[in-house]
């Protein structure tokens, strides 16, 4: 039996526009957004414009597009961590995809590299 298939909604539907999405940085090769089924107060998702399969498995990507997508995922990151004083950063790795549950009617075998970073209360720890 083959791979499961996964919807891609970054590619499929928020980098394509068919889903609009509140841009939190746009560069010419990385896009930030609010996730659009966010998991936590704050859920904005990394992703290259140009499709790069995973952290473990760059394709046919130069790795220099890596660095300029974690470039972004740093800036978020802080932005995160200044309003809401924590954040995490997660990379999904795999058929397990943050955003399958949001996309409507597109499907593929594989998905594209994304980072999530998320906020909130959820992330600060009381003592």
């Amino acid at each position: 039996m083959g791979p499961e298939a996964v919807s891609d909604f970054y590619c499929n539907e928020a980098l394509n526009g068919r889903t609009p999405v509140r841009v939190v940085i746009e560069t010419p090769t990385v896009l930030a957004f609010h996730h659009t089924n966010p998991s936590h107060p704050v859920h904005i998702v990394v992703v290259p414009r140009d499709h790069i399969p995973s952290l473990a498995d760059l394709g046919d990507a130069d790795p220099a597009r890596l660095d300029e997508v974690l470039d972004v995922v740093r800036q978020v990151a802080a932005q995160v961590e200044t309003e809401y004083g924590a954040c995490t950063v997660v990379t999904n790795l795999g058929r397990y995809q943050e955003s399958k549950n949001t996309c409507t009617g597109t499907s593929s075998t594989t998905a594209s590299r994304a980072d999530h970073t998320t906020g909130g209360s959820r992330c600060l720890t009381t003592s």
